[in-house]
């Protein structure tokens, strides 16, 4: 069992909103690994970082996306920087190389910031915000485009609409 699709990409990229829309296209279930992180914890992400710290989060998050790959056969969304991990990039790159799909959403900062507001419960994103978003994005962009089979601009579009090229890359050349 494998995921039918893993979304990957910054926060403010749309992930989860666009995650949703596919598996309302695909008829499929969805699974978010910040989410089952949280359900692990049984708290929110900020509360980890603040009182476990970011390795202790990203030691949740790699089992997260473990787990996710080899149970869940629908729509997979990633937290941003799980990609990072080198046993998940690795996993990424098994999932990929097995015909796995890996869509990369792309994002610019003047995009994202309204998106997700900059704001406090994004752990990473706390000091200066737009300028921790920029080095964030300096870090992950070449891992992002490395393990993606589909990169796709999410500034301009809707939720449905990111939804609809992906359908169209999944279903190939006509």
């Amino acid at each position: 069992m494998a995921p039918r699709v893993v979304l990957i990409g910054p926060p403010g990229a749309g992930k989860s909103s666009v995650a949703r829309a596919l598996t309302e296209r695909l008829g499929l279930t969805v699974r978010d690994t910040d989410a089952d992180v949280e359900a692990h914890a049984g708290r929110p992400i900020s509360d980890i970082f603040v009182t476990d710290g970011e390795p202790r989060f990203r030691e949740l998050e790699r089992s997260a996306v473990q787990d996710a790959l080899t149970e869940h056969d629908g729509v997979l969304a990633l937290g941003g920087g799980a990609v990072l991990d080198p046993a998940t990039e690795r996993a990424l790159m098994d999932y990929r190389a097995a015909g796995g799909v890996v869509v990369f959403l792309d994002v610019s900062l003047t995009a994202a910031a309204p998106r997700v507001g900059l704001n406090t419960s994004r752990p990473l994103l706390l000091g200066n915000p737009r300028a921790q978003w920029r080095a964030l994005m300096e870090a992950r962009r070449p891992v992002y485009e490395r393990l993606a089979t589909t990169r796709i601009l999410t500034d301009d579009l809707r939720p449905h609409q990111v939804a609809d090229q992906i359908v169209t890359t999944l279903e190939g050349p006509a």
